[in-house]
């Protein structure tokens, strides 16, 4: 294990590194610091696109799902490739042209600031929450890999992503995403091959599932695969592309290269949707048994299975390569988070507050307080991934799918119909919320699968043909439900009545006017390739060092490839800089 202990703090010093670097950038005002003043380039703002939609989940929850079920755990993630498509071809230069630091800011010029203050306290909670999931699964499968304490690993996971939100801001931690896409890519590649290999080629990796590639076990129905299918890029689409999520794409430079990191995050998720997942289907042949190796992790010994596959097949230090991905991932959506709730906290609760008052704060105390705030909402998050870790019993994916489908999709509903219905009463979007909430849980606690399955004459559906209706139900209640409520609000709009036409058509036509980046942009571009291309090339030199660790021929080749990749992408970056750079 000295290996994998050294890979692992290897990478958190480069972790480290990367938030001393970029702390600079994110001093000057508070538009840096929560959203790099709108200034960063396509390559950067799409991996941060990426692994918003990646997390240490996808390595565990998803990962024991592909295990056990085959093929239908990538329905997910293709769903993510739909919605980014979607972006590319829609929504992600609308979002740029906002013209907004904050994504409360945009539902505050759409809907007014009643529904700007609702949805600035429901997002941080849920965003609090969700991170806390993120970072719980990081924990279980780290304890599992060292055998150590899972509440340790979660606290020093916690405090390290936690510093470097705090001191760089949304550079430290966009610069870290486009870092951690390439650990992510490095492992997820590795694995794979060496996976196809040992399995006997793609065509046995799916005729000797045992349980059936496509289908599963206990899935009798397969229309009920295609129906989660299409909820799913339902679902998806609601879940990224909305004004909350359109955080993603506030700190591109320019409506061009917005539309560019949606269709970079489309293609990372729609060539991973098959790789990430060919480890855990390769294992189901080759390491039926995989989940009893760990059998103190109870119904969650499945989401380990990636561990199993990499101690068994990949060489000497890909533990702690994995386990650097899986950091990378879990950071990600983390330190994103605590940047945005920092964002949102400051913009539509706290300066509204000191306008109430005749009161106004410099830009410079702002700052120093949003750094306050993202340590206090990192340690809240760390909590809430220590309290998640003591519910043993409830599997990763099952828990990360009830939060999202019960919870974040009726949340987010009028953010995304709000795009398109334009006249809607103030009210409309809180109480679409309301509805969407009890929606949720009229299709728990009510509409239950097996109430469905009476219904149409079926005499039970197994656990897991529950578990997909259920999702089918809530989000099909969702779709035609909350969403059609909020749509039809508009029978109940009268435009003599609305104080706030003036603002929303400002609003509106900003989302169809482009954003062309400045003169002072050039100097950005070439920091943002100087920095990062630094970067690169020492983590690519540092696995360049993996090679020297006792391992077969073919492990020392793989280490060897996988750095020159990095270097070369590192040595690229800084190269570039000595061309004379062009104003977008």
């Amino acid at each position: 294990m000295f290996y994998e202990y050294l890979v692992i703090a290897g990478y958190f010093l480069l972790v480290l590194g990367i938030g001393f670097t970029f702390k600079n950038m994110a001093k000057k005002s508070t538009s840096d610091y929560f959203r790099g003043g709108g200034r960063m380039l396509w390559w950067m703002v799409g991996s941060t696109a990426f692994m918003m939609q990646f997390s240490a989940w996808t390595f565990t929850g998803a990962a024991g799902k592909a295990f056990t079920d085959g093929f239908a755990v990538s329905l997910v993630f293709f769903a993510n490739t739909f919605a980014y498509f979607c972006g590319w071809a829609y929504f992600a230069h609308r979002f740029r042209q906002m013209r907004v630091d904050t994504p409360t800011e945009a539902i505050k010029r759409r809907f007014g600031h009643q529904n700007e203050l609702f949805f600035s306290v429901a997002l941080i909670l849920f965003s609090l929450i969700n991170a806390g999931i993120w970072l719980n699964a990081l924990g279980i499968f780290a304890s599992a890999v060292f055998d150590a304490d899972m509440s340790m690993t979660i606290i020093i996971t916690g405090l390290t992503v936690v510093f470097v939100s705090v001191i760089a801001g949304a550079w430290g931690v966009v610069a870290s995403d486009f870092v951690q896409t390439l650990v992510v890519a490095v492992v997820s590649i590795a694995c794979a091959v060496v996976a196809l290999v040992k399995v006997g080629g793609p065509v046995a990796l799916v005729t000797n599932f045992p349980s059936g590639f496509v289908l599963g076990p206990d899935m009798n129905y397969g229309l009920l695969l295609v129906g989660t299918f299409v909820f799913f890029l339902c679902k998806q689409l609601i879940t990224i592309m909305n004004l909350h999520d359109a955080f993603r794409f506030l700190t591109a430079k320019d409506s061009i290269n917005a539309r560019k990191a949606a269709l970079l995050a489309m293609t990372l998720m729609g060539v991973g949707s098959i790789i990430w997942f060919i480890p855990p289907w390769a294992s189901a042949t080759l390491y039926p048994d995989a989940a009893a190796a760990y059998p103190e992790m109870g119904n969650k010994a499945g989401d380990a299975i990636y561990l199993v596959f990499a101690r068994n097949a990949m060489p000497v230090g890909t533990v702690g390569l994995l386990l650097a991905g899986l950091f990378a991932a879990s950071m990600s959506s983390m330190d994103s988070a605590l940047n945005k709730n920092s964002g949102i906290f400051m913009r539509s609760i706290y300066q509204p507050y000191l306008a109430k008052r005749g009161r106004q704060a410099d830009d410079k105390k702002l700052l120093r307080l949003s750094m306050s705030l993202s340590l206090f909402s990192g340690i809240i998050v760390i909590i809430t991934a220590l309290y998640f870790g003591s519910l043993r019993e409830l599997s990763l994916f099952d828990l990360m799918m009830s939060v999202s489908a019960m919870i974040q999709v009726p949340l987010l509903v009028p953010l995304i119909f709000g795009l398109f219905i334009k006249k809607t009463p103030q009210w409309a979007p809180w109480v679409t919320v309301m509805l969407g909430l009890s929606v949720s849980w009229f299709m728990r606690d009510v509409l239950t699968p097996q109430v469905f399955a009476s219904w149409i004459g079926i005499e039970a559906f197994t656990a897991r043909e529950a578990g997909d209706m259920s999702l089918i139900l809530t989000l099909a209640g969702h779709v035609f439900i909350t969403g059609g409520f909020f749509c039809l609000t508009g029978l109940f709009y009268k435009e003599e009545k609305d104080s706030f036409v003036a603002e929303r058509e400002y609003f509106f036509a900003d989302l169809e006017t482009p954003v062309i980046a400045d003169n002072d942009q050039d100097q950005y571009d070439l920091q943002q390739r100087k920095k990062l291309g630094m970067m690169v090339m020492i983590m690519g030199s540092g696995m360049l060092l993996m090679s020297l660790i006792p391992n077969p021929f073919w492990g020392r080749m793989i280490f060897v490839t996988c750095a020159l990749v990095i270097f070369g992408i590192g040595f690229l970056l800084k190269r570039s800089t000595r061309i004379e750079p062009v104003s977008a």
